[in-house]
């Protein structure tokens, strides 16, 4: 194309890209390495600012880690351009809760854009504040969004009400009050966009104050349709949450009728009609229907979990509720208006919508309304794959309590070939429930092409569904056997005998389903029975030989014919005992059981050496299970064996006889029982929820509330105007300079992510426990413990011993048929690569570091030193105790040696200042005083010269890095010293074995997990110091584990929980150390787990990655702050 000119396909394609790009950013992406940022960020010009901002955002966009530049970036909030303070915003809104302590910096920034002409400002300002997330500026924050809510734009008071979630994961109790004072503000608006956002703060922060609700019920009604997509749809949960609170459950809905089936079945139930569910012109089971539609009404209310544990009782209690907790949908004026402003949401472009207002007119509508939301369901059918799944999940649940509802429209779920497996299952099973008997003639005609499908587990699928409807339409029953009859006549001889997959599947299911039809009357299906027993000897699937050999012992008094078989069929089932597999074995014990206990006449003694033959066999087995049943059914038959036949044992007392018969004819000799609707384990969760597609409650999932739960009293009715304090307390003694004392000690220039990953080394399944007794290196025997999963035993030996031996029994139990022995390579392979170890005497050696508290210098010769202390304040658990040293390093007798803080230091004498510990040590709480309080300590009356003397004080820091000021008086003299608190000691050990440290790490992921990496050099100069001794060289292991743990533990107050040590070829390599430390903070009793793992040779740098796992988000992220600037 256009050779002539030199144009080919790929430059023209080049050219057309180029030519696309011109006028846009895409530029950006080409260099995402460029050095050249820096200087244009220091630039004098707003045009060069903008592009270096451009390019850290397409950094981020692509991944980059690009946390360097942030201060930086800091200094050019205050650009008076307004495309230079948008993209700044935007970089520091991405790591401000990574950087809190420099963004901090450019706090006086946000609070004077906050009343910027601006609307856009403004937002932008009160974004990146709620972005910081530190209780230091949460006052400052709460101020700052209590303005916005009230601003006469509506974009800022949508982003105040977006603010207050974050405001409220800081656990501000003492301001939750006022939070919840600006969530009912921003309810009243009148934007649909600031509502929205509202209703979102709403489920957060306070999502059972229905109170806020109050007045605002019509209006938020009204407003509905308005509001954005996925506003309405938390606002539709709160209003029907609020509606069902406060009003209950409509007397006319599907609702109402359910629960009245809950009533103990009477002939008084049975003649109100009047709101019970009516049978459909199909044929269907109401009854069946009622029950399951009853747990879903429960489950709705209750919640899953606490319905079925009440109904798994035998004797449980069932509660009802009382006719003043229903109300009318046609009187009722709010259940009107809800459903009203709902139903035009049924025909929403977001497929989430529809669900959610479906769900509504499901629970609150009449039950001749609840129709319509069949149609908009339907058509949600034609949407993407993924919103298809989830409305067949919610269909599947409507179907099945009312099939009335879809039964007319059941070939708008016959399955199309672009359709997944899951969702063909979940039409198969809707298709079930909906069938009739004008449609099953249509359905059946479908279900026979799904047997013919290439994907046979769809077709093992479609055989079962075969059989559902049969149970479900009794007329056509004898069809459905027939042709499930047809499917085990087929060749199946090549089907492998481990495999259920594939053909073997379909003969499976086929036959399960022949025997569920069969279970609804026997006596009709007797020449059924004959024929699957005469097709036994062609049926090589052992799951389906068991079945049928079940049928064998179920039915072996059905009829004329069957009684006279049992000896030929009992003969080759113990002429093929051997041959067979375990669970068709064990259906050959039970079946033989079953014939033996009851037969009579002359066949009995045929019997009694057919059992006493197949037993004998089963002792024998090489399987346990095999083995353990024959044993068991020895002793449970009132017989014993003695030269090849069953006698009597004369010897056995009359009771000790009882007991065996009782057992067998409980347990082999009565009808199996169809399970009770009432007794299924059915778990179902409110529409549109998560927890309805994972079918387990999920984080956050609540269920509706009791109906009636809330009182008029209750309600807000006088909440038209909300008003916010003049003031937080606090507030104003916040300045500039508070951020200059911060601890410099917990930043670092290192870069620091968040991650949900794991970030630890592989872990072994044994645990170890700091013991003295112990053996240094404690090794789990990962590799057998492999080999006895995935590999079968080597040898067949019947030898007593040998099958009695540990490793022999462990190989046996793993023992699967059919597979292959694996490899010794491939053995190797899956080997765990670590071992737990215990590290002896690692208390004794732990040295907390000291600090300088006073120089003798400043001092008249008095020094003072500090050390944090692990012990536990017997005052309060929220004391973190500090151990001083007083050295007197003059010639002169010092007196009168006292140290308080500076408000006690206002005190007149020493007696007052004591008199304060008391009340300090019961009243040192977040609550009481929000500001680091030292307990007095005991004045020291004098001190020698060369004399030293240690005491124990104890502060409550309330989590505060800033300097404790202290005043020091010896000899009447006043000093002014500055405690410095260490993060690592807000914490206590808490003590745990490695179970419950991984179980408590998995409930924190996420956002609670923070990671950081660094290098640790400690280990090399141990390393020396031990070869250049003469004695006994220690290994390099155990000194890089010693290095950590001693540098960790004199620096925090943690546990340590185990220590996994690498096992390598490479002897200098250590990867894969990994180190678990726990602690719980004292202030707020949370759990605090530190995981250390290492990377690297043990004779050079090693690459250490820190991982904390803290409830507590600041707290965490200040922790690992402070460990990697100890450890490095």
């Amino acid at each position: 194309m256009f050779t002539q000119f030199g144009a080919t396909a790929d430059s023209l394609s080049k050219a057309s890209t180029l030519m696309f790009r011109i006028g846009t950013d895409a530029h950006l992406y080409d260099d995402p390495e460029d050095v050249n940022i820096a200087p244009l960020l220091d630039s004098k010009f707003d045009s060069e600012k903008c592009e270096a901002l451009k390019r850290l955002l397409a950094l981020i966009a692509q991944g980059f880690d690009v946390s360097n530049f942030f201060p930086q970036v800091v200094k050019n909030v205050a650009s008076q351009s307004l495309e230079v303070k948008k993209l700044a915003y935007l970089y520091l809104l991405h790591y401000a809760e990574k950087r809190p302590n420099e963004a901090l910096l450019s706090i006086n920034s946000f609070q004077k854009d906050l009343g910027d002409t601006n609307p856009l400002v403004r937002a932008w300002a009160l974004r990146t504040m709620a972005g910081i997330r530190l209780h230091v500026i949460a006052p400052l924050v709460l101020v700052a969004v209590g303005k916005c809510a009230k601003d006469t734009a509506v974009y800022v008071r949508k982003c105040a009400a977006n603010a207050l979630p974050k405001l409220h994961d800081l656990h501000l109790e003492e301001n939750s009050s006022t939070i919840e004072e600006i969530v009912g503000t921003l309810l009243s608006d009148s934007s649909p966009g600031v509502v929205g956002a509202a209703a979102a703060a709403f489920t957060s922060v306070c999502p059972n104050n229905y109170s806020l609700i109050g007045r605002k019920y019509r209006r938020l009604c009204e407003i509905l349709p308005d509001v954005e997509e996925w506003g309405q749809i938390v606002l539709i949960g709160i209003l029907l949450r609020y509606a069902i609170a406060r009003h209950g459950l409509v007397k006319e809905s599907i609702m109402f009728s359910l629960h009245g089936r809950e009533r103990p079945h009477s002939e008084k139930d049975d003649s109100d009609d009047d709101f019970a569910l009516k049978n459909d012109a199909s044929g269907t089971s109401g009854k069946y229907d009622s029950d399951l539609a009853r747990t879903i009404s429960r489950c709705y209310i209750e919640g899953p979990d606490e319905y079925l544990s009440r109904t798994s009782y035998a004797n449980g209690i069932s509660f009802e509720f009382s006719g003043a907790k229903f109300t009318s949908g046609r009187s009722n004026d709010e259940v009107k208006i809800l459903l009203q402003g709902t139903s035009p949401l049924l025909w929403s472009n977001n497929s989430a919508v529809v669900v959610a207002a479906a769900g509504v007119h499901w629970i609150m509508a009449p039950r001749e309304e609840v129709k319509r939301i069949v149609k908009p369901l339907l058509f949600l059918l034609r949407s993407s794959s993924t919103s298809k799944y989830v409305v067949l999940c919610n269909i599947q649940v409507f179907a099945k309590a009312m099939p009335s509802l879809f039964s007319p429209y059941f070939e708008d779920f016959f399955v199309v070939s672009s359709d997944s497996y899951q969702i063909k299952a979940l039409k198969l099973e809707i298709i079930c429930s909906i069938a009739t008997d004008s449609s099953i003639s249509s359905i059946f005609k479908e279900f026979q092409d799904h047997i013919r499908d290439p994907d046979r587990r769809f077709a093992a699928d479609a055989v079962a569904a075969i059989g559902l409807c049969a149970k479900q339409i009794p007329n056509m029953a004898r069809t459905c056997l027939e042709g499930l009859l047809a499917l085990t006549r087929q060749d199946f001889s090549t089907c492998d005998s481990v495999s259920t997959n594939g053909e073997a599947g379909i003969l499976i299911q086929a036959i399960v389903s022949i025997k569920s039809i069969i279970a609804q009357d026997p006596p009709t299906h007797e020449k059924v029975v004959i024929q699957l027993v005469r097709s036994l000897d062609s049926i090589k699937v052992p799951a389906a030989r068991a079945t049928i050999i079940w049928m064998i012992g179920e039915y072996r008094n059905l009829g004329e014919i069957i009684p006279r078989m049992l000896t030929i069929v009992l003969k080759y089932l113990a002429w093929s005992f051997t041959s067979e597999a375990l669970e068709t074995k064990l259906q050959i014990l039970n079946t033989t059981v079953k014939v033996l206990s009851g037969a009579k006449g002359e066949e009995m003694q045929t019997f009694k050496k057919l059992g006493s033959y197949v037993i004998e066999l089963a002792d024998c087995d090489l399987n346990y299970d095999v083995r353990d049943r024959a044993r068991f059914l020895k002793k449970l038959l009132p017989c014993s064996l003695d030269h090849g036949e069953l006698e009597v044992d004369t010897n056995c007392l009359p009771k000790q006889q009882d007991l065996p018969q009782v057992l067998v004819k409980c347990m082999f000799q009565g009808q199996a029982k169809q399970p009770s609707p009432e007794t299924m384990d059915y778990r179902v969760y409110l529409p549109g929820s998560l927890s309805q597609i994972v079918l387990h409650a999920a984080p956050g999932y609540e269920p509706l509330p009791k109906p009636c739960s809330i009182l008029d009293h209750e309600l807000d009715t006088n909440h038209g105007v909300d008003t916010l304090g003049e003031g937080v307390d606090g507030t104003d003694s916040l300045s500039g300079s508070s951020y200059e004392e911060s601890a410099s000690d917990y930043s670092s220039e290192q870069s620091m992510t968040v991650s949900s990953g794991d970030g630890g080394s592989d872990e072994t399944s044994s645990t170890g426990e700091v013991d003295n007794t112990d053996p240094l290196i404690q090794l789990s025997d990962t590799g057998d413990a492999n080999q006895n999963q995935n590999g079968a035993p080597q040898s067949a030996s019947t030898d007593l011993e040998e099958l009695m031996s540990k490793r022999s029994l462990e190989t046996w139990l793993g023992e699967q048929p059919g597979l292959s022995i694996p490899s010794t390579s491939e053995q190797s392979q899956l080997c765990k690569s670590s071992a737990r170890i215990s590290i002896r005497d690692i208390s004794s050696r732990v040295k907390p570091k000291s600090y300088r508290l006073l120089d003798p210098a400043n001092g008249n010769g008095l020094k003072v030193d500090y050390s944090f202390s692990p012990e536990i304040s017997s005052i309060s658990p929220l004391l973190v105790s500090v151990q001083v040293s007083f050295e007197n390093c003059t010639d002169e007798t010092i007196s009168e040696v006292t140290l308080v803080d500076e408000e006690s230091s206002k005190a007149s004498d020493s007696s007052e200042r004591l008199s304060l510990s008391h009340d300090l040590g019961h009243e040192c709480s977040p609550s009481h005083k929000d500001v680091p309080t030292l307990v007095p300590m005991e004045e020291i009356a004098s001190l020698e010269p060369g004399q030293t003397v240690k005491k124990i004080v104890y502060v409550c820091f309330h989590h505060h890095l800033l300097p404790l000021k202290l005043a020091l008086y010896c000899n009447g003299k006043k000093l002014s010293v500055k405690l410095r608190p260490d993060i690592g000691y807000f914490v206590k050990p808490l003590p745990m074995d490695f179970e419950a440290f991984t179980e408590k790490e998995s409930r924190l992921p996420g956002m609670f997990e923070y990671t950081r990496s660094f290098t640790f050099v400690d280990h090399i100069g141990e390393l020396n110091k031990e070869s250049s001794n003469n004695a006994l060289l220690k290994d390099n292991f155990l000194l890089v584990c010693e290095s950590l743990a001693l540098k960790m533990l004199s620096n925090a107050n943690f546990s340590l929980v185990s220590v996994d040590m690498p096992i390598s070829a490479k002897h200098d390599d250590v990867s894969g150390l990994c180190l678990r430390f726990s602690g719980e903070i004292l202030s707020k009793s949370m759990p605090c787990l530190i995981t250390i793992t290492a990377e690297g040779k043990c004779s050079e740098p090693l690459n250490v990655l820190v991982k904390v796992n803290c409830e507590e988000t600041v707290f965490g992220l200040n922790l690992l702050n402070r460990i990697v600037n100890f450890l490095s």
